[in-house]
């Protein structure tokens, strides 16, 4: 038997690092060649990480969270034949002598709040602990309520293999590693105790509470709206907008259109009216490097997107979208849509933006506050749509009406040129005909 090192293979040009967000595998598993090991992130791109060998795992060489140097050791794993790591497993550190303690109680499980340790290089495959012979902890919550349908449940190949040769679902199994993870110990209590739902179909009270670590998306966006907050002085306008005339356009494009082009959204006409704006306000199609105290003002008009994903919200960026016709802003947000959805997104496609859309869809407020994606200085928040009556000067007629709320940073866009930037967006969507015509 040998030793088979696998580092952390170079995720992406110029990416000296990358955070650990998940293990696929736990100490004592075994996998096969193409196996998923683990993912990590590098901005805002998730990155899976392949075995290249089979064997067993012997050594992790952190907890999701920590940042790894790309080259350095990822994983370590005993396989047959002599491996590629001649280097003998540097020694045990000796442990610290202890000072004089009073004698012990007799109490078992004086230790066990103290998390069970991670097996390191120092150890040996014949020393390294198995996940079924890690003692549950003291301590630690037990996930109770079955998943939702479609839910993926977190466990290791192993556990996933043992519960399929026993017909379990593993949706059914209460997780008592971290962030709920699947160990071989709960299959072994769910066989003993049955499901995490009670006779019936009824589900058990939950109890207890659990730490979640903020790492790999959520850890991203939080740095990032920290940083947006922290730096821009946001002021906010809210406008409301008749959108009646672009319904109907709409509708009436998807009608003559649609079964070859793709149904549109209103999203690329949002797209288009922001082009023709910022023709008028390049100001507003910028990023501002506040370190330098210099904005780069952008001719082409690259629209950042923000999209929520599984894993958080990301900002994939459609590209020249003055050079796009509604029909290509539509298919382009539709292929951004689902690489952000399924992880897929590149490092390029989530980068670069000028100025940014966020909507919330139908599930939208009638207002926002949108915070700026930093670097950039403005960004355009779409509300939901509803109908409601008008006064036109003779009677009140159903009219379909949207706010927008867009955000800009007052340290370089002055409120009068905020709201010329937002009454620009108005009449544009409001009389969609003149986003068409050339000035």
């Amino acid at each position: 038997m040998g030793l088979y090192t696998i580092t952390l293979p170079d995720v992406g040009e110029g990416i000296a690092e990358a955070e650990l967000t998940e293990w696929q595998v736990a100490v004592g598993d075994e996998v096969a060649e193409d196996d998923v090991l683990g993912t990590v992130m590098t901005d805002k791109a998730a990155v899976e990480v392949p075995s290249t060998v089979a064997g067993k795992v012997v050594w992790l060489c952190g907890e999701p969270g920590d940042v790894i140097a790309i080259g350095d050791k990822f994983i370590q794993i005993e396989v047959e034949g002599d491996g590629n790591d001649t280097a003998a497993p540097a020694p045990a550190k000796a442990p610290e002598p202890k000072a004089a303690e009073p004698e012990e109680t007799g109490t078992a499980d004086a230790d066990a709040d103290q998390p069970a340790p991670r097996a390191t290089g120092a150890e040996t495959p014949a020393t390294a602990k198995t996940p079924a012979a890690e003692p549950h902890r003291a301590g630690t919550t037990v996930r109770r309520e079955p998943l939702a349908k479609g839910e993926k449940p977190l466990a290791s190949p192993a556990v996933r293999r043992r519960a399929q040769d026993a017909g379990i679902d593993l949706r059914l199994v209460g997780g008592s590693g971290p962030a709920g993870r699947i160990l071989h110990e709960d299959l072994d209590a769910y066989v003993e105790h049955g499901p995490v739902t009670g006779r019936g179909g009824a589900r058990l009270p939950a109890t207890g509470t659990r730490e979640v670590k903020v790492v790999g998306m959520r850890r991203k966006i939080a740095e990032k709206m920290a940083l947006s907050w922290s730096r821009i002085p946001h002021i906010t306008i809210v406008e409301e907008i008749d959108v009646t005339a672009l319904e109907e356009l709409r509708a009436k494009l998807n009608a003559a259109h649609g079964a070859e082009r793709g149904k549109l959204t209103v999203l690329p006409f949002v797209m288009r009216a922001i082009v023709n704006a910022v023709a008028a306000q390049p100001e507003m199609n910028a990023r501002y490097d506040d370190d330098a105290g210099v904005i780069h003002q952008s001719d082409a008009v690259h629209i950042g997107i923000a999209a929520q994903t599984p894993a958080g919200l990301t900002v994939p960026v459609a590209r020249h979208v003055e050079a796009a016709s509604l029909w290509e802003n539509a298919a382009e947000l539709a292929r951004l849509a689902e690489a952000a959805r399924t992880g897929k997104a590149t490092r390029e496609e989530l980068s670069g933006s000028t100025i940014t859309i966020t909507s919330l869809g139908p599930l939208g407020a009638l207002a926002t506050t949108p915070i700026i994606n930093h670097p950039e200085v403005a960004i355009v928040g779409i509300n939901k749509m509803t109908t409601r009556p008008m006064w036109d000067g003779e009677a009140f007629r159903p009219r379909k009406m949207m706010n927008i709320s867009c955000s800009f940073d007052h340290r370089v866009i002055d409120g009068w040129d905020a709201a010329v930037f937002v009454q620009k967006l108005k009449t544009l969507l409001e009389t969609p005909a003149l986003m068409f015509v050339e000035e």
